[in-house]
């Protein structure tokens, strides 16, 4: 259940695992889980795609943030639809 399930056209990026221990470890995958599917991918995209690892880590730490906060994406704002 960790990659986006959806009809994405854009490449599915899977979760790493450093990702998924960060998630666990602060308790967020379920925020993780509550974002739409495209910025699920995205993030693991932009994380995946830095080459140095503390560029990956400090991606990492962003989203980390933003979804503790709730009321960021990729440093724009973002309103979680209520139900």
């Amino acid at each position: 259940m960790d990659e986006p399930k959806s009809n994405l056209k854009r490449d599915l990026h899977p979760m790493p695992p450093f990702v998924r221990q960060a998630l666990e470890t602060r308790g967020l995958m379920d925020a993780y889980h509550s974002r739409p599917p495209y910025q699920q991918n995205d993030y693991l995209g932009w994380i995946s795609r830095a080459k140095r690892p503390e560029t990956q880590q400090k991606r990492l730490a962003q989203m980390l943030d933003e979804l503790e906060q709730g009321d960021a994406y990729m440093k724009m704002p973002y309103n979680a639809r209520r139900t």
